[in-house]
């Protein structure tokens, strides 16, 4: 069982989250042959709702927003605290052995 000292230092952890705009597949000699400029077409209406990913497994989604300057989402949807807590500790265990090998 974990200690209280633990239980803070685990949740002060910083992990990365990604937001998935979309993904497609595409031949080797297209991705050789993309250049500045180029547009890459998604699968994916515009509309639809963008994933957010820990350690690449889903923990919600939502819809793409502007936050001043920036981009941002506004979930609509967020797993249970369990999963993402199983995927945060996912992701960072896997950057300290990132770490350890640098």
């Amino acid at each position: 069982m974990m200690s209280h000292t633990n239980t803070e230092q685990v949740l002060r952890l910083e992990v990365p989250l990604v937001v998935v705009l979309g993904e497609r597949r595409m031949a080797v000699n297209e991705v050789l042959s993309l250049a500045p400029g180029a547009i890459i077409e998604l699968p994916k209406s515009a509309d639809e709702e963008l994933q957010l990913v820990i350690a690449e497994k889903p923990v919600g989604c939502g819809r793409a927003v502007k936050v001043g300057e920036n981009f941002g989402i506004q979930l609509s949807f967020v797993g249970d605290p369990r999963s993402r807590l199983v995927a945060a500790l996912a992701s960072a265990s896997s950057e300290d052995a990132d770490n350890a090998v640098a």
